[in-house]
């Protein structure tokens, strides 16, 4: 092999190498809570439906893992799958959830559908 050669293969697996753990860090997700979340919302906000997805014709489903915090607040949040253009109205909608008080903290999914309108 030319030396050109092993230059430009060692650059392709190396960018190989990123991309892929890349990937397994974004699919990777903590080990709980991975079932509906379970306490109740006091508010729902529901997401808008964005406008070049609309025009797309672009439905799917964003499940989100969420951890809330005792008072009810949206302690964290990491999105475990859905299309790139619904994860932000799903997550800017989510925002704005308040939940029922509760002695610890607790954790589980939530999926926002999304489809399009008639």
């Amino acid at each position: 092999m030319s030396l050109r050669f092993r230059k430009i293969w060692r650059s392709v697996r190396t960018g190989l190498l990123a991309l892929l753990m890349a990937v397994a860090a974004f699919h990777s997700t903590p080990a709980i809570a991975q079932e509906e979340l379970t306490r109740k919302p006091k508010t729902k906000v529901a997401p808008a439906y964005p406008e070049l997805a609309r025009r797309m014709n672009i439905t799917g489903v964003v499940k989100v893992l969420v951890v809330v915090a005792p008072n009810g607040s949206l302690k964290d949040t990491k999105v475990l799958g859905g299309n790139p253009l619904l994860v932000n109205a799903a997550t800017d909608a989510l925002k704005k959830w308040k939940f029922e008080p509760a002695d610890t903290e607790s954790s589980g999914t939530i999926e926002f559908k999304f489809q399009a309108p008639n």
